[in-house]
């Protein structure tokens, strides 16, 4: 007799789980998936979800998306035992919801092992997942693809329950850019398509470099942090145990803060009598980072370009030297760069290569700043504080001192400061209201150029040469292209680049620098 495998009610159920499953944690979309599988039972819930000091993170759906799923597997699978007739879309839905109950069952059990780290023992969390996996999964006749991968299925299930922990307990805010934030950086470990990186991703996602770029203080590192340490770790079935976690780490490496030497070798290692002070062969980063590790390029718009030869050398073909030896060796982890610069305008003045930023790019994630966070969320600002003082003072004095710092911001800034150093000026506010009950932001003196040009032209002082070459100056100030600036003042190109006064274009350069937070080298 022939029987039914889905009714268009539980294939609009399924088809909504299979979503969900696959689908962003970070961005509303989720909402949409929950209502389609809960209909006129579904609870409103907020568009943003984010952690919020002082107070659980919950969804309410979320115990009646359990039953509902939980159900429907346990239904659709009774029916191809009896032998319902399906299709190959069919079988990919029931394998889809299945794969949403067994996640949903086995977070708990995924969480207590990056609560309490994975030790050297036998994992007890992966022998209650295989038997609740088999029941599930093992249908008379059929043959479906997460069964015969059941390792793999539970080495993923754990990145996905690290991977959300991180995203979620170090990138904070309740606004969407926040959101999309966090949003980009779940992308950047599973890519948009989840079930893309399931079937052909899981083991070259590594081979994928990272760029991050923002201002200083939107936590370019955090985010680098979230990626680093939510790697893909490979499960061993026979032996029970996770590779290696120590193996998944994050080397960090500021590099405007060493000199281009100190960097090859921070980098690269070298050999004894490499330069004046390597009294020792040593290993440099690239060479300690595992398959499974990360390493981590703060301020890459600062390096040098004879190192950016050198970094993209290792992007091209993972290969590179130590200072001092001819002996090719292996770089086997993944990189991440971050910069607080506009790299595109780096390019045109001829600091930044443009073959070594096309290798950067594969993956760039821009962290937005605190003055956008508050303009699209003003009400965050209190939850932000909040937050910063629990982390700073612990839950006890928390409630009183935030309300302390909220009071003293809107008396004395106003909700309207732009925040020029972000989170972590916010952060410093913090503190100094906490030590000496005020924070005064540093006054940044104005750039003389610009004023003494209006200045210039009011009083008459300015010859029409002189008039004609610092209006260009400021011009190609804001443009990077002499050609631009000539577009836009009508005049030949030759002509224009007569007139700029580079040493003036670095003036205006250091001025927005400190305006805007952005580290300038001296050189630029």
């Amino acid at each position: 007799m022939y029987m039914d495998f889905l009714n268009p009610a539980e294939r609009v159920q399924a088809a909504a789980i299979a979503e969900l499953a696959y689908s962003n944690p970070f961005m509303p979309e989720r909402i949409t998936h929950e209502r389609a599988v809960l209909g006129d039972d579904f609870a409103a819930a907020e568009a943003v979800w984010t952690l919020r000091a002082g107070r659980a993170v919950q969804n309410v759906n979320l115990e009646l998306l359990r039953e509902r799923a939980g159900r429907l597997a346990t239904v659709l699978r009774e029916r191809l035992v009896a032998g319902a007739r399906t299709t190959a879309k069919d079988l990919e839905l029931f394998e889809d919801v299945v794969l949403y109950v067994l996640y949903d069952r086995h977070e708990g059990a995924l969480w207590e092992l990056i609560d309490r780290g994975l030790g050297r023992g036998r994992v007890g969390a992966w022998d209650a997942f295989r038997r609740d996996a088999e029941r599930l999964l093992d249908v008379p006749g059929i043959e479906l693809p997460s069964r015969r991968g059941l390792p793999a299925l539970f080495a993923g299930f754990f990145q996905v329950r690290r991977a959300f922990h991180h995203i979620f307990s170090d990138i904070i805010g309740g606004s969407m850019p926040a959101a999309r934030l966090r949003a980009a950086v779940w992308e950047s470990i599973f890519t948009y398509d989840m079930r893309r990186y399931r079937r052909a991703l899981i083991d070259r996602m590594g081979d994928m470099t990272t760029l991050i770029v923002g201002p200083s203080g939107t936590g370019k590192e955090l985010v680098a942090r979230a990626i680093a340490l939510s790697r893909y770790i490979p499960f061993d079935p026979d032996r029970g145990r996770f590779a290696d976690q120590s193996g998944v780490t994050l080397h960090p490496l500021n590099l405007s803060a060493l000199s281009p030497t100190l960097i090859e070798s921070e980098l690269f290692g070298h050999r004894r009598g490499a330069f004046t002070g390597a009294l020792a062969d040593r290993e440099g980063w690239l060479e300690e980072c595992g398959p499974l590790g990360t390493v981590f390029l703060d301020e890459i718009g600062d390096v040098d370009p004879s190192i950016q030869v050198k970094l993209l050398r290792v992007l091209q073909t993972r290969t590179f030297e130590r200072l001092g030896d001819t002996k090719p060796l292996s770089f086997r982890g993944k990189i991440i760069a971050a910069t607080n610069r506009d790299l595109s305008r780096e390019i045109q003045v001829g600091r930044f290569r443009q073959d070594f930023y096309y290798r950067l790019c594969a993956d760039m994630i821009e962290t937005p700043s605190l003055a956008e966070q508050l303009r699209d969320a003003p009400e965050e600002l209190p939850h932000l504080v909040l937050f910063l003082v629990e982390r700073i003072v612990g839950e006890a004095e928390a409630e009183a001192l935030a309300q302390e710092v909220a009071a003293w911001i809107e008396h004395h800034l106003g909700l309207s400061y732009p925040w020029p150093g972000n989170v972590r000026e916010l952060e410093q506010c913090v503190r100094n209201v906490l030590i000496r009950r005020e924070y005064r932001p540093p006054t940044v003196p104005p750039s003389g150029t610009r004023e003494a040009f209006v200045a210039g032209i009011a009083n008459g002082t300015l010859t029409a040469d002189e008039l004609l070459a610092r209006y260009c100056t400021l011009v190609y100030a804001d443009t990077r292209s002499y050609q631009e600036t000539a577009r836009r003042l009508g005049l030949d190109r030759r002509t224009v680049r007569k007139k700029v006064d580079l040493a003036q274009v670095e003036a205006l350069d250091g001025s927005l620098a400190a305006i805007s937070g952005r580290r300038i080298s001296p050189s630029s």
